[in-house]
């Protein structure tokens, strides 16, 4: 699903479709593109305080706007993948990590 999606994005900023809100971002640039992941991290944030329904439809938000930037910048899907990939079975140590006040 995240691939076909991914593609069909892909497809929109090499073939443009005149009224395709993915062409209008691409038109728009990084920082129209940026600006948008942006506003959509915050909308989950608010959404997963509220209820389910509604942090499902802003992470798919979230999603497709994230995917539109990997398009932008040319990055593959596969590199996530394969930067999940190579994460797996990892361990992390939380005292290594710095406390979400101090970020």
């Amino acid at each position: 699903m995240l691939s076909n999606l991914y593609e069909e994005i892909k497809l929109r900023k090499n073939q443009p479709k005149e009224g395709s809100y993915t062409n209008y971002l691409f038109e728009k640039g990084l920082d129209k593109i940026l600006k948008k992941v942006g506003e959509e991290t915050t909308e989950v944030v608010i959404a997963a305080k509220n209820n389910d329904h509604e942090l499902i439809s802003e992470v798919a938000d979230l999603t497709y706007h994230l995917l539109v930037l990997l398009a932008e910048k040319n990055i593959p899907l596969e590199h996530i993948k394969k930067e999940l990939q190579n994460r797996e079975g990892k361990l992390s140590i939380t005292s290594d990590r710095k406390e979400i006040n101090d970020l």
